[in-house]
């Protein structure tokens, strides 16, 4: 069954979108089917050294636990741009984490960017190959802007975070 760039792009935004709902209705046992069982996924949050989770179940684990402090979350994505290629292609996500902290009963919204791999399985499905996640800003406690990653800046465009 061959497949359109147009079924593509859609299949890709659905695996984007069921991510995200995965994770607002932490239906954990969800999760696993959406990425291959290699797959790597690197976080770098900034403020803290950077770390890598091995597949699913690892993954599974460490957004379960970071989630589960707040009692309102939700994952949005803002934007999302894909580029396909055959059997596997490359997108990014900039998506906010709309949360509350119960134990503070504060607001600590986080915006980050997803830089993805996918690959095609069977039947058109595609999954998560690799996952690069980057903060990009939080509010609340300890928050503020943390730019973008300086390859994602056009050329000759400089990087300004003084709001002044």
């Amino acid at each position: 069954m061959s497949s359109s760039l147009t079924d593509d792009v859609v299949a890709l935004g659905r695996l984007q979108s069921a991510y995200a709902d995965v994770v607002n209705r932490r239906a954990w046992e969800e999760l696993s089917p959406l990425f291959r069982p290699d797959c790597n996924i690197h976080l770098d949050l900034v403020t803290s050294p950077p770390r890598m989770i091995a597949g699913p179940d690892e993954l599974r684990s460490f957004v379960a636990a970071a989630v589960g402090r707040f009692d309102h979350f939700t994952f949005v994505i803002l934007n999302s741009v894909v580029d396909v290629e055959r059997d596997t292609a490359t997108g990014r996500i900039f998506m906010c984490e709309v949360r509350h902290d119960a134990a503070s009963d504060s607001w600590q919204n986080a915006h980050g960017l997803y830089r993805d791999r996918y690959v095609r399985i069977v039947d058109g499905q595609w999954q998560f190959a690799e996952r690069r996640y980057r903060s990009l800003a939080r509010t609340g406690p300890g928050g503020g802007v943390l730019g973008l990653p300086d390859d994602l800046w056009s050329p000759g465009v400089a990087q300004d975070t003084d709001p002044a």
